[in-house]
């Protein structure tokens, strides 16, 4: 069977501190997209990782689909599986992608061979693998704090508001928009700002933090951001930590007409929650 695993996008990302461990505490909205790749699981001689599309840096066996299964095969009886990916979503795009074809992975065995894991114990495995990837369990908008594993119900009801999304084609790894960024206190809650403020004053209020350092490094992707903004968005902003770049319209647009207002070389992709 194929599953379809979602990318998302960050509403707001505040760094607020550095964890003893090395990590770093965030405040952020995740939110489901319709931006998506394809995962099939199926039985087989030996098991093995597989992929088409966007091309993935890195051996199969670093995989995380490979890595997810070889998590739960430690604890429940598994048979060889193949595991083939169509890589749809760009990689180190600030999406979570990758974290996203994990957590596909434990759910869909779990469904495939009857484990019967809770989404606690799912989530658990998830966040052996990844910060982002345990949100891909239940996949619904939430706020996350801690690493990104600590989960708040949040009311955020983007439907029928079109967003477009715009790649440049660049990769940013985690380590490098980490390096460059001073962790502080939110000024103001996302939350409120989300639940509480109107989507029109979200450009004054709900900040990413990673703009300060990847904008002036890339000024491409700055440069989206206004695009965004000079098309009519609400609200834009980099998701996660790059390199897209989203803009979220008012109800009613066709945001298709502006694909051709950019670089032929980026990938642009329009959903509607």
């Amino acid at each position: 069977m194929i599953c379809y695993p979602n990318a998302k996008i960050n509403l707001g990302l505040n760094i607020t501190s550095k964890r003893p461990d090395g990590f770093h505490n965030i405040s952020s909205v995740f939110l489901p997209i319709q931006w998506q790749d394809a995962l099939e699981i199926v039985p087989a001689k030996t098991t093995t990782f597989q992929s088409a599309g966007i091309p993935i840096p890195g051996s199969a066996d670093s995989n995380l689909c490979l890595k997810a299964y070889q998590l739960l095969a430690k604890d429940h009886q598994l048979p060889p599986v193949q595991i083939i990916l169509q890589k749809i979503i760009p990689i180190g795009a600030g999406l979570g992608g990758g974290s996203a074809d994990a957590s596909f992975t434990i759910t869909e065995l779990n469904r495939q061979f009857n484990l019967g894991l809770t989404i606690a114990e799912m989530e658990q495995y998830a966040g052996q693998l990844g910060s982002d990837c345990p949100f891909f369990i239940q996949n619904k908008p939430v706020l996350a704090e801690g690493t990104g594993t600590d989960f708040q119900p949040i009311d955020c009801d983007l439907a029928d508001h079109p967003i477009l999304l715009v790649n440049p084609n660049i990769h940013i790894g985690t380590a490098e928009a980490y390096s460059g960024v001073t962790p502080k206190p939110s000024e103001i809650a996302i939350k409120k700002v989300v639940e509480e403020y109107p989507m029109t004053e979200w450009k004054h209020h709900l900040k990413n933090d990673f703009e300060d350092s990847i904008f002036p490094k890339y000024p491409e992707i700055a440069k989206i951001k206004k695009q965004l903004y000079a098309l009519g968005a609400v609200y834009a902003s980099m998701s996660g930590s790059g390199a897209t770049v989203y803009g979220i319209f008012p109800k009613g647009v066709e945001i298709d007409q502006f694909k051709d207002r950019f670089s032929d070389s980026y990938l642009i992709h329009s959903t509607l929650l």
